[in-house]
Parts: structure tokens; C-alpha cells; sequence
């Protein structure tokens, strides 16, 4: 039996990209390869838009919630959906393109020896695309703090392209996972990474959205930067 790989994007307020990105992913890989997508309820109309499609096609998966609650929250809920389908790989996606379609391939390639393969945006330097300096230096610079707090060797903590195996998720208390935006990324791989997990990184070229807002604030920041300490003290004391 073949192995069944997901990619779960979550949305809000995507319509002018997600109506393009869906059909690029799965003309690219037609075999074995599915797509949730987790939709806050946007007001621009993007679950109806995929609910449309996923009519006509049943690759197409959509769990619609019923307000905005944030990034982590959305992901959790798609974690749960895929490992209750049973889905063997479990991908986390940007929708806006700010993730390669094309780079999918290497991450089921690598995932065959590897429990979590991360998507690295400096594991080969800096591969950046159209970032205002102040963004890509905080981004750096706060990817460097987490791994010198948490001891994680993993060079880029908050980036959001990457793929669990399904054993992965099942053996985290997704109920606890209380945080959002980089803060989760970062918890997300801690946890694994504590667990003993296999994880690998690849490299992979980070492109700014060309459409839609940013959901970046400095809430997101924040919470990261206060994160990795309660990561660190957690872990001290055995309560992870």
C-alpha cells in the first residue's frame, strides 16, 4: 500500500492565492499527495472558493472554523484531521506562495529517513527573497537565540515549510500546544527534537508574499522570545 502524504495549508483571507496555489500543487504531484486546508472563516470568501473545488475534486480537503484564533491553534486542528484519516506524512504550508511548490519533492524524499524534515531558510546562508532588511535581520538573529536558549540544533526554528511523520504528532499532547505564529513553530520542533525524533533540514529559498496581508505582528514576536525560556525551564525540570 503507498504511503498517503497531506499538506495542510491554513487560510485567512487567501482567495487570490489559494485559488492558484491548490491546482500547481496537485498538477505537480498528482500520486498520493492531498491538501487540506484550514480556514478561518475568511470574510473574502477562500473556504467557499475551496469547497468548490474540493466538489470536483476529493484530494481537496477544507475544515472550516468558525473565527480567526490564530495559526497554532489552526494547525492542531489539522493535525488531528490528518492523523485521524490516517495520513502517513503531514506537511505545514504557507499559502502565498512564499514556499516553493516544487520544493514538496525533496521533502518526501527526505522524510524517508527522517522523522521531521524542517524546510531552512539559512541552512546555506541567507535565502531570502524580497525582505525588508529590519524583517531579515530579526528573523536571523531570532533564529540564532532560539538555538543558543534551547540548545536545538536546528538553524531555523521558525520557519513554517516542513513535514512530520504521522508517529510524530500522534506522541504530542496537541491540546497542550497553547501558542501561535513562530512561538509554535519553535514548540513544535522542541517537542520533537526532546522526544528524539530523527529531524532534518533542507534548503529551501523563502519568497515574500506577492498578494494578500501579512499576519506578522509583535504579539508574534513577543510570545516567541518568551517561549524558548519556558521551553529551556520546562525541559529542566522535566515537564515537557
Amino acid at each position: 500500500m503507498n504511503e498517503r502524504a497531506i499538506i495542510i495549508i491554513p487560510t485567512y483571507n487567501e482567495a487570490e492565492n489559494i485559488g492558484k496555489l491548490i491546482p500547481e500543487i496537485l498538477q505537480m504531484y498528482p500520486e498520493n499527495l492531498e491538501i487540506l486546508i484550514v480556514d478561518d472563516n475568511s470574510p473574502d470568501g477562500t473556504w467557499k472558493m475551496v469547497q468548490e473545488m474540493g466538489e470536483k475534486d476529493n484530494r481537496i480537503h477544507l475544515l472550516k472554523r468558525e473565527k480567526k484564533s490564530g495559526l497554532g491553534t489552526a494547525y492542531c486542528a489539522g493535525f488531528k484531521y490528518c492523523i485521524e484519516k490516517g495520513y502517513d506524512f503531514i506537511f505545514e504550508m504557507d499559502a502565498d506562495f512564499s514556499h516553493d511548490p516544487k520544493e514538496i519533492g525533496n521533502f518526501l524524499n527526505m522524510i524517508k529517513d527522517a522523522d521531521l524534515v524542517i524546510g531552512s531558510r539559512y541552512l546555506t546562508g541567507v535565502n531570502v527573497i524580497n525582505w525588508p532588511m529590519q524583517r531579515l535581520l530579526l528573523s536571523f538573529f531570532a533564529n540564532k537565540y532560539t538555538r543558543f536558549i534551547t540548545g536545538m540544533p536546528i538553524s531555523d526554528s521558525t520557519g513554517g515549510f516542513k513535514c512530520f511523520r504521522r508517529k510524530v504528532l500522534e506522541s504530542i499532547d496537541l491540546d497542550n500546544i497553547r501558542s501561535n505564529g513562530y512561538a509554535f513553530q519553535i514548540e513544535m520542533n522542541f517537542k520533537t527534537w526532546k522526544k528524539g525524533y530523527r529531524i532534518k533540514e533542507i534548503p529551501i529559498i523563502f519568497y515574500d508574499r506577492a498578494m494578500g496581508t501579512s499576519k506578522m505582528s509583535k504579539k508574534i514576536v513577543k510570545e516567541a522570545a518568551i517561549l524558548v525560556w519556558k521551553l529551556r525551564l520546562s525541559s529542566a525540570f522535566g515537564e515537557l
